[in-house]
């Protein structure tokens, strides 16, 4: 070989090394680059996966208290309704007044309660409230009960009809008027009987008088309206579950 080719031989393989070390420099940095790129990845994975985990255990958690909070209420409904049938299972039949399940004791018997359009109390009926409403109160009162009573409701209900010409959106804001009138009148009767005087102030921040006109009339099997059953007054339970529920709902919103 001549010196001048053995020469340009070295020459050659200088420049071949002079580019292959910026190459496998870039290669590595390639490299470190993925590998830094698959480590935030997986952090954010895990990150988003504990996140999960800890929003599914707290929805669980909700679930389980909202639970709990309905089966409480089932199990206060259902004894609280044993209480009430026990105490007036053999008066509920002479005062034509029926008990649901939902803890609403409804006086049935119109020409009994009030005269017609009128919001004066029968004395008939004030006779039925001065026997029922205190043996009512001393058990929803009891320190079994009133820590889980949200409201004690007495609703007034009329039919659809108003005397006279009236149309139907007149019927009904007479009636609502009327209604609104009678159950003023129980709720002032019931809370001035000396025998609750001792249960006053609880009663006057757990009670209220509700008027609902026709809203909710009484239907015969065929889907008309019972306008006799409709005429009636309603004392109605509500317990905490709801508001109970709700700020458990209300707490998972924010």
């Amino acid at each position: 070989m001549k010196v001048s080719q053995l020469v340009r031989s070295v020459n050659s393989a200088n420049n071949t090394e002079d580019h292959w070390i910026p190459l496998s420099d870039l290669m590595t940095g390639l490299m470190m680059i993925f590998m830094l790129v698959a480590v935030i990845f997986m952090v954010q994975v895990e990150a988003q996966r504990k996140h999960a985990d800890a929003a599914r255990a707290e929805a669980e958690q909700r679930t389980r208290q909202m639970h709990d909070v309905a089966q409480q209420y089932d199990d206060i409904r259902a004894q609280l309704y044993d209480d009430l049938y026990r105490e007036f299972a053999s008066d509920l039949p002479k005062w034509k007044a029926t008990l649901d399940r939902d803890l609403t004791i409804r006086f049935d018997e119109p020409e009994v309660l009030f005269d017609t359009g009128k919001s004066e109390l029968k004395q008939q009926f004030m006779n039925m409230l001065r026997d029922f409403f205190p043996r009512y109160v001393k058990i929803i009162a009891s320190s079994q009960y009133r820590e889980n009573i949200e409201e004690i409701r007495i609703e007034g209900h009329t039919s659809t009809i108003w005397s006279g010409q009236a149309n139907a959106d007149e019927a009904y804001f007479r009636n609502m008027e009327l209604s609104q009138s009678r159950t003023r009148s129980a709720l002032q009767f019931v809370l001035l009987l000396p025998q609750v005087a001792d249960v006053k102030r609880w009663l006057v921040a757990h009670m209220t008088a509700n008027g609902l006109s026709s809203s909710h009339p009484r239907l015969n099997p065929d889907r008309s309206e019972n306008r006799l059953a409709s005429q009636r007054v309603e004392f109605r339970v509500r317990t905490d579950a709801e508001a109970r529920i709700g700020k458990i709902l209300q707490a998972v919103q924010q």
